[in-house]
């Protein structure tokens, strides 16, 4: 196993301060758009109905565009693709962010869609230029590692970031400013030498259907949808608990443990050498990933519990999401790239907001620990899925072949 001698090479490579800053900064305002639009279109309607809709129009329409915003930049190379993307984007959240009180809904949903549909995939473009800039796999995995626990960052501070500027200024004001730091930090992003030099494989052949055509691509995005559902539903699950509780402001500060966790996890995965070489590490941390969410079944009764348990739960976030975006570079049919990066997030979002719906509901019924239940279950289909397709990785990663046995990871 590598250790943190590879930290130092990925950071000094050509470019990859300056990439990973603008990306991350130009990423920050994703993490502000739901929580911003929800309660934006909530004061101008006055409604958490339409605000509801609001918030999922653009959740849906993101989940939907990523991919094939991700094959455009397959075919026609990222400038263009984001700068377009991003105008539109910072347009839209301008207009939405002027709008009077009263605005009928049907405007606020269409202007949400429009923002969901022209948001620029940025995630997917960053990750697809690693394999250019960075040869050495071990180095590589390090990479993935590193800039999954940064961007931890975004999640820890874009919510609040969002509902701090609509409290000082207003939420419309929020709104338009995240919507000009998106298109600022893009240019920036697409101004970097390694994004400007990128250019699509045109001579690579072009599979009908896609990257998903690539059973082993099949496979992490099924992986992401099982953990993406954990995700969304331990959130509920947490704020389920803490109204239980009698502290539903307690839930913002055990998400934020939540958070601190992934970041710690991400920091020893890139000391470490990066997370998982093959199926059977994957194995291992989605087993522990969904162990550590289920965990949470037994801890309803306290916050000190839960916050101790959620701690540990997230430390196996980070390993878990770099070691599959790591894979995507062998396992994804040549020319595709991007858009097999565009179908993770996209499973990852739709994961996300089926295991809240499915949560939301188990809580209101049979109150939070069937919620964390739900995530454990969640994370045993990723896992299931994991086991399943191990030969179809293994065959393109250049692990054993075969079941899941441990290993270094």
């Amino acid at each position: 196993m590598r250790t943190s001698e590879h930290r130092p090479s990925i950071l000094s490579a050509p470019g990859v301060p300056a990439l990973l800053g603008s990306s991350i900064l130009a990423r920050l305002p994703l993490a502000m758009f739901s929580i911003g639009l929800l309660v934006h279109a909530q004061r101008l309607a006055g409604s958490f109905a339409v605000a509801g809709l609001v918030s999922g129009a653009y959740a849906i329409a993101s989940a939907v565009s990523a991919p094939l915003l991700g094959r455009l930049v397959d075919r026609f190379g990222q400038t263009t693709v984001l700068i377009l993307g991003a105008t539109v984007t910072a347009l839209t959240l301008v207009t939405t962010g002027t709008l009077p009180a009263g605005t009928p809904s049907p405007v606020l949903v269409g202007l949400a869609t429009a923002t969901g549909l022209a948001t620029p995939p940025l995630a997917a473009c960053v990750r697809a230029l690693f394999p250019a800039i960075v040869a050495d796999p071990d180095a590589l995995r390090s990479l993935f590692a590193f800039e999954s626990t940064v961007l931890e960052l975004t999640f820890i501070f874009g919510p609040p970031l969002a509902l701090g500027l609509g409290a000082l200024w207003s939420t419309g004001a929020a709104l338009a400013l995240s919507g000009l730091v998106l298109l600022g930090s893009t240019l920036a992003f697409v101004a970097q030498p390694a994004s400007r030099r990128w250019r699509p494989d045109r001579a690579a052949p072009r599979p009908r259907g896609g990257s998903l055509r690539a059973p082993a691509l099949r496979t992490l995005v099924l992986v992401l949808l099982g953990t993406g559902a954990v995700f969304g539903a331990t959130d509920v699950g947490v704020t389920a608990a803490a109204k239980a509780l009698g502290s539903t402001a307690a839930a913002g500060p055990l998400l934020g443990i939540w958070g601190l966790g992934s970041l710690c996890g991400g920091i020893a995965a890139t000391r470490l050498g990066g997370g998982a070489q093959h199926s059977s590490g994957l194995g291992l941390l989605v087993a522990a990933l969904a162990l550590g969410h289920g965990a949470l079944i037994a801890t309803t009764h306290s916050m000190f519990a839960i916050g101790a348990v959620i701690l540990l739960a997230g430390a196996t976030i980070a390993p878990t999401v770099a070691s599959i975006y790591a894979m995507v570079d062998k396992v994804a049919p040549a020319g595709t790239r991007t858009e097999a990066f565009s179908w993770l997030v996209t499973a990852s979002s739709t994961g996300a907001a089926l295991g809240a719906a499915v949560a939301g509901a188990l809580a209101q019924s049979e109150g939070p620990p069937a919620a964390f239940a739900f995530a454990g279950a969640a994370g045993g289909f990723a896992l299931m899925v994991a086991m399943l397709g191990s030969r179809r990785l293994d065959k393109v990663t250049g692990g054993p072949v075969g079941a899941l046995q441990a290993q270094p990871i």
